[in-house]
């Protein structure tokens, strides 16, 4: 898909306060292990995950997550996506939002290049019926840690979308990294976010669903 933006950004649109307090919250629940698309599979069959998933999943993606649902977040961030959906050009057609994904970037933690789509949409047996038949369409990244709280995982895009007859396409996100900042993209385009160096870095990451484009 060619597309004449592949994100739009609003830097520093959040308040110190809301990403201040969201980071105190999103502290206070349990968190656990970021899983990739295999090792989420495998939870959902009741399997336990080997020591070889878990070597496997470390070559892909190391961090730390806590799924939120409070409605006073999205109140907060969506009006944002919208806005970015009809100046981007996409117009996409979306009509729920996935859990919000509270991630902790530790010390060398990272998550290595991926995109948010998946190859089919969400079946019958999925947990959330407001999702079923749906794909994700538009990701949401929300930076909430003050940029001199940590260093090293920057947010990079690859917009060859990892076509191997053309080179690498890398551009880093800079207009993430103020506190408050928000950055949308479609869910098809490669990302990756780079290993933290010092302190740690606290993100907030939402997925806008919608049918399957025809």
């Amino acid at each position: 898909m060619n597309l004449q933006n592949y994100y739009w950004f609003f830097q520093s649109v959040l308040s110190k306060d809301f990403c201040d307090n969201l980071i105190k919250f999103g502290n206070q629940q349990r968190e656990e292990l970021a899983l990739t698309g295999g090792q989420t599979e495998k939870i959902k069959e009741g399997k336990e995950l080997t020591e070889d998933d878990l070597k496997d999943l470390k070559k892909k993606r190391d961090s730390n997550i806590v799924w939120l649902n409070e409605q006073w977040i999205y109140d907060e961030i969506l009006p944002y996506v919208n806005t970015a959906n009809q100046n981007a050009g996409w117009n996409f057609e979306f009509s729920w939002s996935e859990s919000c994904q509270f991630t902790k970037y530790k010390l060398d933690q990272y998550y290595d290049w991926h995109c948010d789509s998946w190859d089919k949409p969400y079946g019958e047996d999925f947990d959330n019926k407001n999702l079923v038949g749906k794909v994700r369409k538009l990701s949401v990244t929300v930076s909430l840690s003050d940029p001199n709280d940590y260093e090293g995982g920057e947010l990079e895009f690859d917009f060859r979308n990892l076509d191997p007859d053309k080179p690498a396409n890398i551009k880093i996100c800079e207009e993430i990294k103020p506190q408050g900042s928000i950055v949308v993209f479609p869910s098809h385009i490669w990302h990756r976010v780079k290993p933290v160096t010092k302190g740690t870095r606290y993100s907030l990451v939402i997925w806008s669903c919608g049918y399957p484009f025809k």
